[in-house]
């Protein structure tokens, strides 16, 4: 019994360390196991950043590079002409006789300014007591309002003011202002007029009526030019800073022996203007010119002469016959002067640049046997001698005198060679040259110079002479600046 129970414990036991082993050999398997698992690691977000910086710093500087770059542009070649107007401000002369009030008083004007009046046609009236104005209101309003005509002429006048306005000149509001106030009163007054006696006997009104001595455009303006001359003239005379002028309204306060109206009798006018050098170049050979009045629509032909003023400049002076009734408010005025249009081909002034050719005198230029070639003989020198060589030439350019080489490093003619003229033993150093003017064109996709002969030009454009064979063609593609390229350069394939 005692070895039963000895046995028994040494199998508890046994059965107890057997367990313990399966377990460490269970935990030992797993933590093997557990060591095959090998992390997965994620991709640095860095990486992409710098990859997307990189190209975005890439794309940076090739968009600064590519806009501080200049760009070289192309013109086709157009035929047509160029506006080379030249403008101006000139003085306008006029045959003016000035009136005075005989007495002192309210003055009412029955006819616009620049409306023309017969010889006996009532021009004003003139009160005391200024009721005469209130009541020729009165009467109008009791009559019908104006007519479409009438409104039709105020819409027109207020239309060419707007489209004339400008800025730096405007006092001509106030003259505007004016002439419209005399145009209301001459258009309200006419049924008032024709009852004026009755109306001054029935009000007790007593007034004085002032008819025109004579015929002609009726103003209201004065500043003291009305009796200037043209050799009276001197270039103060255009100095806008000092000119001044008073304007007679209905109901002013007239004094005894001040101006209160003036007519202009002839349609006869003049406008003088301060000539420059240039200017009197270009017309001292001209007796009339083109002068268009663009504020006004009107373009018509004037005499032309020029004479020396009072203060020793040069000024020009224009005559016209008719439409001094358009320009009876002005005392200044703009205008341009027509120019001669020479038809060509038209291009940008910064299309056009200088190159030297060699001048060669025409005599010494020849065919080269059955060559429809231009060509010189030249003298080539060598171990035999001295020898005369035909040698083919492009002319780009030639005029009465000269045919125009250029001249390169490799071309066929070099300063210091010498060719002779056919059937003769004269000789002609080649040296001399001119610089000439030219575009850049591109029809093969290289930059060649061609010379142009220009006809005309103004600020932005020439007029060149057409049909050269040596120089453009109508669709010809030439460089828009000529000063971003240079000569035999590819612009693309």
């Amino acid at each position: 019994q005692g070895l039963n129970v000895a046995w028994c414990g040494r199998l508890f036991f046994a059965n107890k360390i057997e367990k313990k082993e399966s377990l460490y050999s269970m935990a030992s398997k797993k933590r093997k196991k557990n060591r095959k698992i090998i992390p997965y690691r994620r991709p640095r977000a860095d990486i992409g950043r710098l990859i997307f910086g990189v190209i975005f710093l890439y794309l940076l500087i090739n968009i600064f590079i590519y806009m501080g770059h200049d760009k070289i542009q192309f013109y086709e070649v157009a035929e047509g002409s160029i506006v080379n107007d030249r403008p101006y401000t000139g003085l306008i002369l006029r045959e003016e006789q000035i009136y005075n009030a005989e007495n002192s008083g309210y003055v009412n004007y029955y006819l616009r300014e620049g409306k023309r009046a017969s010889v006996g046609a009532r021009i004003y009236s003139l009160d005391e007591t200024g009721r005469l104005d209130s009541l020729l209101k009165e009467n109008s309003e009791g009559e019908q309002s104006l007519s479409d005509e009438n409104l039709s002429d105020l819409k027109k006048q207020l239309s060419s003011f707007v489209l004339a306005r400008s800025d730096e000149n405007f006092g001509a509001i106030y003259d505007a202002r004016y002439a419209l106030e005399a145009t209301v009163m001459e258009y309200s007054s006419f049924s008032a007029l024709d009852q004026l006696d009755k109306i001054a006997k029935e009000s007790g009104v007593v007034f004085e009526q002032v008819t025109s001595p004579q015929s002609g455009v009726v103003s209201y303006g004065f500043d003291s030019y009305e009796s200037l001359k043209p050799e009276d003239v001197e270039m103060a005379s255009f100095n806008r800073s000092s000119y001044t002028k008073n304007l007679r309204k209905s109901g002013d306060l007239i004094k005894s022996g001040s101006p209160v109206y003036k007519i202009a009798s002839s349609e006869n006018w003049s406008i003088v203007f301060p000539l420059s050098e240039e200017d009197k170049n270009l017309y001292q050979d001209k007796s009339s010119l083109t002068v268009e009045f663009k504020d006004h629509s009107i373009e018509t032909q004037a005499a032309f002469s020029i004479f020396t003023g009072k203060d020793g400049s040069s000024f020009g002076r224009l005559d016209f016959s008719k439409y001094m009734a358009q320009f009876i408010t002005d005392r200044f005025v703009s205008f341009e002067i027509r120019q001669d249009q020479a038809r060509g081909l038209k291009i940008p002034v910064s299309a056009v640049t200088e190159k030297n050719f060699y001048q060669i005198p025409k005599d010494y230029v020849t065919l080269g046997g059955d060559s429809t070639d231009n060509g010189v003989t030249k003298e080539v020198y060598d171990a035999g001698g001295t020898n005369a060589v035909f040698t083919p030439i492009d002319i780009g350019f030639s005029d009465d005198e000269f045919c125009y080489v250029a001249g390169s490093d490799d071309g066929p003619l070099k300063a210091g060679d010498y060719i002779v003229k056919p059937d003769s033993q004269e000789r002609y150093q080649i040296g001399s040259t001119k610089a000439l003017k030219g575009v850049y064109n591109i029809n093969k996709g290289y930059t060649v110079f061609k010379e142009i002969e220009i006809l005309d030009s103004n600020s932005e454009y020439y007029t060149i002479k057409q049909g050269s064979g040596y120089g453009l063609s109508v669709y010809d593609h030439i460089v828009m600046d000529a000063s971003l390229v240079t000569e035999g350069q590819i612009l693309y394939q």
